[in-house]
């Protein structure tokens, strides 16, 4: 049967078998991988002539395995016909076998599906919605004939573009799961796709070896869902990682012979991370480990000594000092709460920015100038300004997100 389906496509439609045929039963599609870029064969599991039991097999996703792809089972729905419509072109071609009409991917019909189809490869520039299609266009604009822009850039020039990348992706995770979310998603996403093209160019590592280390670490880290290990909570699990992460720099200065000191919990904290995400990060490696107040009343005890020592501090060096190490307790009562200090941070700024922009137009609209109120009047406005957002609920994150 396959080998009628093939000769016909490469009679009819030029098949070429170079990059390979990917034959995918109809049923299945859902949680198969397909590739666009390449040429497919879409066949019910019964034309294929398979017995009962292996077409139950065929159509039953084992327990293991999701029922539709992981990174491909989001709200467009998971039918055969709304999978193919996201991933070809709605004017992509579709070849019916012994049917001499062709149809396209947008005039697809599920009585279609009950009968073999054949797909053409997509331009890789069209096949938008596949893993590989970043990559390739990432590779393709640093060719000689590509993207004047794209080949003059480097490791060192592409550093502040993926902060920058990743701060919108944290200012875009506090309205939740939205469409700007996906798009800053694939802005970062991008700059990973960058640094692997720059990487693989010098013939150090590409796109596979980036998936699989992240892959193999996740794994190695999660031997209570991979292994036969058991943990009962989430502090369990961190303690577990920690554990894990040590074992892994200690094997890492073995194998590398070096007379070096042994990397600590807190290498590995980024030294370029915002302060107050640093500090946090940090305080939860050395809990991980056991170093931790034995309770918050303790911590919050240390806030009081750390701010009399504020007080006291004589000189500016001793209070720069000592205003750190106020922050830094403060971060610990913030972790201790389940609070992300830099997220509390940004959002008190956020408030902050909302209600001086309030004060302002309330001085406005009377006629005056900020700087010939005194700071009871000003105080007022400031009050006025919480009044409002009060009275609307939600009115000031709405003026933030304008």
């Amino acid at each position: 049967m396959l080998d009628a389906l093939v000769a016909e496509a490469r009679l009819r439609w030029d098949l070429d078998l170079v990059d390979g045929l990917q034959v995918l039963a109809a049923e299945t599609l859902a949680r198969s991988p397909l590739e666009p870029a390449r040429p497919a064969l879409i066949v019910p599991a019964a034309v294929l002539r398979l017995d009962e039991a292996a077409v139950v097999a065929a159509t039953s996703a084992p327990a293991d395995l999701a029922p539709v792809l992981p990174g491909r089972h989001g709200p467009a729905g998971a039918d055969p016909i709304t999978v193919l419509r996201r991933l070809y072109p709605a004017d992509h071609p579709v070849g019916r076998f012994g049917v001499a009409e062709a149809s396209t991917v947008g005039a697809l019909t599920a009585e279609m599906l009950g009968a073999p189809l054949y797909l053409g490869p997509v331009a890789r520039e069209d096949a938008v919605a596949s893993p590989w299609a970043m990559p390739w266009i990432s590779h393709r604009l640093r060719l000689p004939d590509g993207c004047p822009w794209d080949r003059e850039q480097t490791h060192e020039t592409l550093r502040n573009h993926l902060l920058e990348e990743a701060y919108e992706v944290y200012d875009a995770l506090g309205a939740g799961a939205t469409p700007a979310l996906a798009e800053e998603l694939g802005d970062l996403l991008l700059q990973v796709v960058l640094h692997a093209q720059l990487a693989a160019e010098a013939g150090v590592f590409d796109l596979t070896d980036v998936n699989a280390a992240i892959a193999s670490k996740i794994v190695r880290r999660h031997p209570h869902v991979f292994g036969d290990a058991e943990v009962r909570t989430a502090s369990d699990v961190n303690r577990q990682w920690e554990r894990i992460k040590a074992d892994e720099r200690r094997g890492a200065g073995e194998e590398g012979g070096t007379t070096d000191r042994p990397k600590g919990a807190l290498d590995g904290v980024s030294r370029i991370l915002p302060a107050l995400a640093a500090s946090q990060e940090m305080q939860e490696r050395a809990a991980n480990i056991g170093y931790e107040w034995p309770s918050v009343e303790g911590v919050l005890e240390k806030v009081h000594e750390e701010l009399a020592e504020l007080r006291a501090a004589a000189t500016p060096a001793e209070q720069a000092e000592e205003y750190g190490d106020l922050l830094f307790v403060l971060v610990n009562v913030a972790r201790w709460q389940g609070i992300e200090a830099e997220a509390a941070l940004r959002s008190a700024n956020d408030k902050f920015r909302r209600r001086f922009a309030s004060v302002e137009r309330q001085a406005a609209d009377r006629g005056v100038a900020l700087k010939d109120l005194s700071f009871d009047e000003l105080d007022a406005l400031w009050d006025a300004a919480k009044a409002q957002e009060k009275a609307v609920p939600g009115a000031g994150q709405q003026e933030v997100a304008r």
